[in-house]
This record gives structure tokens, C-alpha cells and sequence, in this order.
């Protein structure tokens, strides 16, 4: 069996979007003259990746992050690389893959097109031995999956509320919420973002977990204030306090708060992990497999992980996560975005594929029976894509 043809095809979504009351930190949120902080990281088009074998298997791959730029890197650099090749063997494709870009790739766009032929490549192996994904990883290791609910996007607090409201009647025992004012806002703005927490837990009471997403918003100084004042809500994690690369500044939180602390969604290969081992920066790491280097990355970390009594909680649901989910002891639970209107870009996922698990009170079930990744393309539907190949 040999590869014969891949395309990469970005689907840019041109169909209405709802801003009005998305509002949360980002990395940009320090800096003066911002008219808009999140806006370089809202993402309305995503990555398909198509690998097609010569006997007309064909596996499917994606990518969320800068798809446009990793379509180039698939087109140009990586699709060169594998074309007669043999799909099974994903790890050495994938150290082809990493080593031939490595000097100017190692992170970022050039990880998530490897990551996305990576996944595709995986999904051609579940398909020709018949086995989901999971399987091959490691097989079953749950009867079910847990997922915790991740929006909450307001900071209007009547709407935070109703919203909690409505997903705790659902079944969901965990939530995520974010820090609605950023690091310019100084102690009012972090006791704001301490009173969203207070709102949440009031309304879900102590039976339901909270996670707090400040998405690489704020500075040590902030992160270690902010952490004592959230101290009395028994939070089960607090996300990205703070930039990626400041795993020393992790580690200093981490010795000083009992929060427990996460990250891990803008890091990169078993690389950037045992960094992050090393250090002993995190508790809880939360890699998206369609950016770390895919299936054949995951796996390696999850293991690493194992070993140091870190937690694996992918970003995103999807089921290039889901898989990984299942297949690891490390992994608790999923994160699970619902479908809904097009908003900052999480939800393209239920509008370009079909197959993705859906929650039932709270949790999500895998087929064991369903081959490689699970999901099909849409062929209805697509008015608001414009398809680029």
C-alpha cells in the first residue's frame, strides 16, 4: 500500500458570526491601543487534510490552527515527503515529517499540517485493520466519557446564570467559564472576574466542578494575586495563566497556590512536554492532537504524563481528542464544545464533518465497531463555505 495523492482544502466560513457578547483575556489584552484583543484569535476557516492510498483507502486529517498557513506547508513541503509511501507506518512518517521541517517548523502552523497528516494517516490504519482509533493506542480504558461544558463566554451575569443553569439540568458535572476582564482592568477587573466565579459556583453548587480559562491573558504578578482570591471556590483547575513560554513562572505558581494549574493548548511535541515535566510546571496538560504532532505525539505524551501524575485533558472535544480520551488512563475526561452558532471558531468542527459524538447527560460514548477517526465530510449544507483546494 502506498499514498498516492493528498489535498489539503481550506473551508473559509463566510456566513454570519455572533461577537456581541464573546468577550474573554487574551495575550494581547496587556497592550494599549487594542480595539479589539481577540480578534487575531477568533479563526473562521479550518483545515482538511485528504490522504488517499493507491488501493482508494482514504483518510482524513484537520487542523483549527492557522489553517491557511498550514495548507501551504501540507501543499509544499510535507506532501513531497510522503507521496509512495507507506501510510502504516506513522512513526516514521511523522519523524520524517518533524525532522525535514525542523528548521524553520519545531512549533505553531508547521506542527499543526503535520498534525493534520498525521491524523489522517491514523484514520487510514483504523480503516484498513477495521479498528477505531482508540484501539490501536491502547484500546478502551473507559466504559464511558466524562465531559465537562466549555463556553460561558459572557460577563454579564445574569446570562452567566442562566446559562450554568441550563447545563448542570443537562447532566454536565463540570464547566469551564472565562476571565471576562483583562489585565489592563488591574484589581477591579480581577475582583470582576472573581465575582463570575462566585456567580457560577452559587448556581451549580459543590457538586459540580469549575474550570476558569484566562487564555494566556495576564503576568505572574496578577496570576499569583488572582489565585489567592479564588482560593474559597475550589476550582478543579485554572487554564493559561500566563504566556506558553513562561514554564519558570509556571512552576513558581505552581509551588505557591493548592489550585490546581493547566496548560499545555499552544505547546508542541514530546518535546515541549518533557520541558514542561521537567520543570514541574503544570498539573494538568491539555495539547489538541490536531497541533501537538497527532496521534503518533499524543500517545507519547500521555505516557510521560502517566509517570509524573499528570492529567491529560485534551483542548477542544473532537474526535481526533476523543480517541486519545478513551485510550489513556491519564485522561479523565473531554472537553465539549456544543454545536451552536458560528462564534469564535470551535464550532466550525459540526458544520464541516459528520460523526462527532454528542453528549448524553454529560457524557460521550465511542463505537467500537466505527473504523479509524469515525467522521465523514459534509456534501450538504456548505453555502456558507467557500472550499479552497
Amino acid at each position: 500500500m502506498k499514498i498516492k495523492n493528498i489535498r489539503a482544502k481550506l473551508y473559509q466560513w463566510t456566513g454570519p458570526v455572533k461577537t456581541s457578547d464573546t468577550i474573554f483575556a487574551t495575550p494581547l489584552s496587556p497592550l494599549p491601543f487594542q480595539k479589539d484583543s481577540q480578534a487575531p484569535f477568533r479563526f473562521f476557516s479550518w483545515l482538511v487534510v485528504v490522504v488517499e492510498t493507491d488501493d482508494g483507502t482514504i483518510g482524513l486529517g484537520n487542523a483549527g490552527l492557522s489553517p491557511d498557513v498550514a495548507k501551504l506547508v501540507v501543499d509544499a513541503k510535507l506532501t513531497p515527503l510522503l507521496i509512495g509511501e507507506n501510510p502504516l507506518n506513522t512513526e516514521y512518517l511523522f519523524e520524517k515529517m518533524y525532522r525535514s521541517t525542523v528548521a524553520y517548523g519545531r512549533k505553531g502552523a508547521v506542527l499543526a499540517a503535520i498534525s493534520a497528516v498525521d491524523i489522517a494517516l491514523w484514520d487510514i490504519k483504523g480503516k484498513i485493520m477495521g479498528q477505531p482509533i482508540f484501539m490501536l493506542m491502547g484500546g478502551r480504558t473507559k466504559e464511558i466519557i466524562p465531559t465537562y461544558y466549555s463556553r460561558l463566554y459572557t460577563r454579564d451575569l445574569d446570562s452567566l446564570r442562566k446559562e450554568a443553569e441550563h447545563y448542570k439540568a443537562e447532566g454536565f458535572t463540570g464547566m469551564k467559564l472565562r476571565c471576562g476582564y483583562p489585565l489592563r482592568d488591574g484589581i477591579q477587573g480581577m475582583k470582576k472576574n472573581v465575582e463570575m466565579v462566585k456567580v457560577v459556583r452559587e448556581v451549580v453548587g459543590d457538586d459540580v466542578d469549575i474550570m476558569l480559562e484566562a487564555y494566556m491573558g495576564f503576568n505572574y504578578s496578577y496570576a499569583r494575586r488572582f489565585l489567592k482570591l479564588l482560593e474559597p471556590y475550589n476550582l478543579r483547575w485554572v487554564e493559561e495563566l500566563l504566556l506558553p513560554d513562561e514554564i519558570h513562572n509556571f512552576s513558581k505558581l505552581k509551588r505557591e497556590t493548592g489550585i490546581p494549574l493547566s496548560g499545555g493548548e499552544h505547546e508542541y511535541t514530546r518535546f515541549g512536554f518533557h520541558d514542561l515535566l521537567q520543570a514541574n510546571a503544570l498539573d494538568i496538560f491539555q495539547f489538541d492532537t490536531n497541533r501537538v504532532g497527532g496521534f503518533t505525539e499524543a500517545l507519547k505524551i500521555c505516557n510521560m504524563a502517566q509517570c509524573h501524575g499528570v492529567e491529560i485533558i485534551p483542548h477542544g472535544g473532537q474526535m481526533h481528542n476523543l480517541h486519545v480520551v478513551m485510550s489513556s488512563f491519564a485522561s479523565p475526561m473531554a472537553e465539549y464544545f456544543p454545536k451552536t452558532e458560528i462564534e469564535v471558531g470551535n464550532e466550525l468542527f459540526w458544520y464541516i464533518f459528520d460523526g462527532e459524538a454528542i453528549t448524553e447527560n454529560g457524557q460521550l460514548q465511542l463505537d467500537d465497531h466505527k473504523p479509524g477517526l469515525g467522521l465523514t465530510l459534509k456534501t450538504e449544507d456548505l453555502t456558507h463555505f467557500n472550499i479552497i483546494e
